[in-house]
């Protein structure tokens, strides 16, 4: 039984309220592990008072930004809860940015602070003046995080929080290089965590992340997880054996991955040896998640699978139920509960009920802006007749007559050859269809005769004989005359962020690179 009824309907309760009520209630239950740390609610509530505290002795106000770059563990999580109390903005950061990359973020956010651990040490940039630095491992430059911290018991001062307030900054630079710092309320991550009565989160529960927290596709968990009274159990990199081993160990209930993750730990021989009865609902989003992978997971692992659709940018998701529609795999759901999705063409025109078109959404759920880029943010909007605000997804979809999204690609990975559109997913499903190949992506590349031209990446399966050649000659000989690829070359892994998605921009590079 939750300690703190949440239902859809439930008034806007802030993230350190409900925290500070479990600790009340359920001080000894534990609210965040990883493999050298636990903490109880009790412990996490007076060290988020300490972080706090210790924001406002150094005078960092309500609305301004602190930055984290840093792998997952129980300090990052205590110390982003902690600015949550104190109303700071927690602007979260990857440590596989480059120096440059970090560099324009921290001055895009105009964070002064910067919490680090030795995984971001040879990134933090020395040409910046005013930023201090935090070590959350004491293996990293800066002050100690323990004497950074107000002393134990030290109050900090009330701020009063409205659903309207900036909860986050998300960096998102999806496969531009670009980074855009996406601004997201408290109204939203409430919104977030409404829903979660749905998947029966509840103080027994315990989720499992093994995606960074620098990403909203764990926040998207995360946070719920804790409003309910669960416990987080954090994984600092991922390793799928690993993963079985802590799922079976702590009797995981709840766990977000990416397609790419549920990918190899199903591909692990030793994956039925595990007992993983205990799960009630596995999440997943962030890149395409095959059909047949989708399957695989609703045959052999116990409870729910639900899948994800939407943006960080926020507007509207759909949700599938996959153990609910096992007719449905080959799609991303039906819209949300009070979210509204359309599909409009090239000119902004809403399309008929059987074409395809950019998706666009509306939420309560919704970014404010990009951050500092008003010009990103016009882009990123579609005003409907009646003026109402929605968020366009970049993606290309079609909904069947029982409602449920069907993805067709990216619209900017959409390849313009000879004025024909060229879907690469479309090819990349052929391609997957030959033996020899375990992994694929296609991209459009310069063509003098035809504008742009398709060429597949493919990885070879282990083991399998033949060449490059011989899979282009195969697939050429099977593929419409529009939608022949010109060139195939072997590689050994597909470049993909830290959730999963294939960085397509980085192959056009190479290829690009490869014909100078």
């Amino acid at each position: 039984m939750n300690l703190v009824p949440i239902s859809p309907e439930s008034p806007f309760i802030t993230m350190a309220a409900l925290i500070r009520a479990h600790a009340q209630h359920q001080p000894q239950r534990p609210a965040l592990c990883d493999d050298q740390h636990e903490l109880s609610y009790a412990q996490l509530d007076a060290l988020m008072d300490r972080v706090a505290a210790a924001l406002q002795r150094e005078g960092v106000l309500p609305g301004q930004v602190i930055a984290i770059c840093a792998l997952s563990s129980v300090s990052y999580a205590a110390l982003f809860l902690g600015a949550l109390r104190a109303g700071v903005v927690v602007a979260p950061l990857a440590p596989s940015s480059t120096p440059d990359s970090l560099r324009a973020m921290l001055r895009d956010a105009e964070a002064q602070w910067l919490f680090l651990d030795k995984a971001a040490q040879a990134l933090v940039p020395t040409d910046m003046a005013g930023l201090r630095c935090v070590s959350l491992d004491a293996e990293a430059a800066g002050l100690g995080f323990e004497d950074w911290l107000a002393p134990e018991g030290t109050p900090p001062q009330a701020v009063d929080i409205t659903p309207g307030a900036p909860f986050n900054i998300i960096y998102s630079s999806g496969t531009t290089g670009t980074p855009k710092g996406i601004v997201q309320s408290h109204g939203m991550r409430w919104a977030h965590v409404r829903r979660g009565d749905a998947y029966n989160y509840s103080p027994d529960g315990r989720t499992l992340l093994a995606t960074p927290l620098y990403s909203n596709t764990t926040l998207v968990v995360f946070f719920p997880t804790l409003a309910f009274g669960g416990c987080v159990q954090l994984m600092a990199k991922f390793d799928a054996a690993r993963y079985l081993q802590l799922a079976e160990k702590h009797g995981v209930t709840h766990t977000m991955l990416v397609p790419v993750q549920y990918q190899r730990i199903m591909a692990l021989p030793q994956f039925g040896d595990h007992k993983l009865s205990a799960f009630r609902f596995k999440f997943c989003t962030s890149a395409p998640f095959s059909a047949a992978l989708k399957a695989d997971v609703l045959a052999r692992w116990p409870g729910g699978l639900v899948e994800f659709y939407g943006m960080t940018e926020g507007g509207g998701s759909c949700i599938l139920a996959a153990h609910e529609h096992p007719d449905k795999l080959h799609t991303v759901g039906r819209p949300a509960e009070g979210h509204d999705i359309r599909l409009i063409d090239e000119e902004g025109r809403e399309v008929t009920d059987d074409e395809a078109g950019e998706v666009v959404g509306h939420s309560a759920g919704m970014m404010t802006a990009y951050h500092g880029q008003p010009e990103k943010t016009r882009e990123a909007e579609w005003f409907d007749t009646q003026g109402k605000r929605f968020i366009r997804t970049g993606d290309v979809g079609r909904f069947d007559t029982d409602g449920f999204l069907t993805l067709i690609d990216r619209r900017k990975d959409m390849v313009i050859s000879g004025g024909f559109n060229i879907y690469p997913s479309d090819l990349e499903a052929q391609l997957r269809g030959h033996p020899a190949v375990e992994d694929v992506a296609v991209v459009g590349v310069p063509s003098q005769q035809w504008g742009e031209t398709p060429v597949a990446f493919v990885v070879p399966r282990a083991g399998a004989a033949g060449e490059a050649q011989d899979i282009l000659v195969w697939y050429n000989q099977r593929a419409g005359k529009t939608q022949r690829l010109a060139d195939l070359y072997f590689i050994e892994e597909l470049p993909r962020s830290a959730i999963g998605k294939v960085l397509k921009r980085e192959l056009r590079d190479r290829y690009e690179a490869d014909h100078r």
